[in-house]
C-alpha cells in the first residue's frame, strides 16, 4: 500500500513552531488511499499548496524523505481546509469508486448497515437505497440524488465520512486505513 504522489496540503518551510529540528515539512494527502502523510522537503525547493509530488521509490525532485502517516489532529488549518477541497475532487473523479460503494455495501450487524455509517444515512434512506439499487444500480451522484427522495448530496457524505475516519477514533473504517496510534512513524502506508 504505497502512495507514488501526494497531494500538498500546506507547506511549512521552517517546520513546525514547537519543534527544536527545523527542517520544512509538507503535510500531504495520498490519492490513492487518501493517506494523510508527513513529508520533509528538500531544501532550498519551492513546493505550492495543491501541488502533487513525486513520493515513489525513485529519485525525488522535491522531497526529501517521508516521515510517516499524519494524525489528524496535527493538520494545520490551512491543510484542513484544503483536505476538504482535495477530497471533493478526488470523489469526483473516482466517482464510479464510491457509486459502487452505494451499489454493494452490505450490512456490518445485524442492526446496522455500512450505508448508515455514512452522516445524514438513516433507516430510511438506507431501506430506500437498498430497493432502488436492487431495481437499477446507481450509475452517479446525480442518479442517486434524483432517485432517492429527499436524498443529501452523496458525494459531500462520502467526503465528510473520509474525513471522520480520518480524525481517527471510529468503530467502522469504509474508505481510509486507520492509523496506528501506537506507531504513527515509519510506519508503511
Amino acid at each position: 500500500m504505497r502512495e507514488d504522489t501526494a497531494i500538498v496540503l500546506d507547506f511549512l518551510p521552517n517546520g513546525y513552531v514547537s519543534s527544536f529540528r527545523k527542517e520544512a515539512i509538507v503535510q500531504a494527502l495520498g490519492p490513492k488511499y487518501l493517506s494523510l502523510l508527513e513529508l520533509v522537503a528538500r531544501d532550498n525547493v519551492k513546493i505550492n499548496i495543491n501541488e502533487e509530488v513525486y513520493i515513489g521509490p525513485e529519485k525525488r525532485e522535491k522531497i526529501k524523505f517521508i516521515k510517516g502517516r499524519l494524525d489528524y489532529q496535527k493538520l494545520t488549518a490551512t491543510a484542513r481546509n484544503e483536505l476538504k477541497i482535495n477530497l471533493e475532487k478526488i470523489a469526483s473523479d473516482k466517482e464510479d469508486f464510491f457509486v459502487n460503494f452505494f451499489n454493494k455495501a452490505g450490512a456490518i450487524t445485524v442492526r446496522q448497515h455500512s450505508l448508515e455509517l455514512l452522516p445524514g444515512i438513516g433507516k430510511k434512506h438506507m431501506k430506500e437505497i437498498l430497493k432502488q439499487r436492487e431495481q437499477k444500480p446507481f450509475e452517479s451522484f446525480k442518479d442517486i440524488t434524483d432517485r432517492i427522495n429527499l436524498m443529501p448530496d452523496p458525494k459531500r457524505l462520502v467526503v465528510d465520512r473520509i474525513i471522520e475516519e480520518m480524525s481517527g477514533g471510529e468503530k467502522y473504517y469504509l474508505f481510509v486505513k486507520p492509523i496506528n496510534k501506537n506507531n504513527t512513524r515509519n510506519r508503511r502506508y
